[in-house]
């Protein structure tokens, strides 16, 4: 049984938004708020505390009262520089992360990727989602991993590959399928943002 209390929250707002002509998406109004506010309120409750991936904007993130790191590596190199950046802070023995434009993820995500994570003692367990039309995405940024996962990351990294799914085959990693696919729906664009805000009205 893995419990929140072993689990530090990463939330993953280094990235570029180039969709969204370069705007920081987790600063953009979501319902009147910024949208990382309401990936806050959907974490808190599932993990001890909280860390902030961000490469710009870093004092407005540290008003959360969250510690907020900022990639190793230059040019917003993705999520797996988020991870590291997450995990080499990451005092829990689990770090859970989710992007900051997601702001419907699921309120189980943790108990969910825990439960399959110790049923068979994996390394890391991402989510996936299951579409109305029955087609599985997965969705490898809401992912569980171990915290002491960060020795194999840099030695990944170093290689110069940063495709998430490449990392994922190189550990002992499993999935959990979501039947909410709405639950993961984020915002890379402004139509997306209008859809997403008419959806969770």
């Amino acid at each position: 049984m893995i419990h929140a209390d072993q689990i530090t929250g990463l939330i993953l707002a280094g990235g570029r938004a180039q969709r969204m002509g370069g705007i920081d998406k987790g600063l953009i109004p979501f319902h009147g708020k910024p949208l990382i506010e309401s990936t806050i309120a959907r974490l808190q409750n599932q993990v001890k505390s909280i860390i902030i991936n961000a490469n710009r904007n870093i004092t407005k993130y540290a008003t959360y009262g969250y510690p907020v790191m900022m990639d190793e590596t230059p040019d917003f190199s993705g999520p797996l520089a988020g991870f590291s950046a997450g995990l080499k802070v990451c005092k829990t023995p689990f770090l859970l992360t989710a992007p900051c434009d997601s702001p419907l993820l699921p309120n189980d995500l943790a108990s969910q990727l825990a439960k399959e994570m110790v049923a068979g003692d994996y390394q890391l367990v991402y989510a996936s989602s299951k579409e109305s039309d029955g087609k599985v995405w997965a969705q490898p940024v809401f992912c569980l991993m171990r915290s002491d996962l960060q020795k194999s990351l840099e030695a990944f990294l170093q290689k110069g590959d940063l495709k998430i799914d490449h990392w994922f085959k190189e550990l002992h990693s499993s999935t959990v399928v979501f039947d909410d696919a709405q639950a993961f729906a984020n915002v890379n664009t402004p139509e997306e943002l209008k859809t997403l805000e008419e959806a969770s009205v």
